[in-house]
């Protein structure tokens, strides 16, 4: 705890996001470059197993069931399984939290996400560039992360999975968050500098 009673939380030798340890498993509806960048189907499963393996050996898993999005016809059920509380309180607090009776009935995910940061990717799999792997299978709709304590991984695995979906369901995805005044209850929503100009070639912005 901070001296202000704000928690602390520490992410290992990573304290940001590794871009160029980022895959998807490779896809046809895919724009692939120096930003998405492909990995191949039985790459994912080495590192699904070695996640799992690792999951497996832990005295205790925390479990995170939560919502991506808002409204009911678009939102997508978000599993995240870990080893540190710290991650789980992260998505516990990013993601869109079910009610008592939403839980009950939550049913199967329609996203898996296997964070096992604390355990190293394996190098010499096809592939790997280093010990640290985040992968996405859009025909899974899994996440696998290793060697990366970062839990930014895990929110921006979503939005990935999220801007990849809603597109095709005919929404317009937009890479923003939201203020709200807590005297007067007005409310201000940040864009990012793409998502602005993107916005305001659709005649959302002014």
């Amino acid at each position: 705890m901070s001296d202000t009673g704000a928690l602390i939380a520490y992410s290992g030798g990573k304290t940001g996001r590794p871009p160029k340890d980022k895959r998807v498993v490779k896809h046809d509806d895919v724009w692939w470059g120096s930003v998405n960048m492909e990995v191949h189907e039985s790459t994912f499963c080495v590192n699904r197993e070695r996640a799992i393996d690792y999951l497996n050996t832990r005295e205790r898993l925390y479990c995170v069931d939560a919502f991506a999005g808002w409204d009911p016809d678009y939102r997508i059920k978000v599993r995240v399984i870990c080893a540190r509380p710290y991650h789980a309180l992260f998505m516990h607090n990013m993601l869109i939290r079910p009610t008592r009776e939403e839980l009950a009935d939550f049913g199967a995910p329609d996203c898996v996400i296997f964070n096992a940061g604390a355990f190293p990717a394996n190098r010499c799999t096809t592939g790997m560039t280093s010990k640290t792997s985040i992968d996405l299978s859009l025909e899974r709709r899994e996440v696998v992360i290793l060697g990366t304590q970062y839990a930014g991984e895990m929110k921006k695995a979503v939005f990935s999975l999220m801007n990849y979906l809603m597109p095709k369901a005919g929404v317009l995805s937009i890479h923003c968050s939201a203020n709200a005044d807590q005297e007067t209850g007005q409310s201000s929503v940040p864009f990012c500098s793409v998502c602005r100009g993107l916005a305001r070639r659709l005649d959302l912005l002014p």
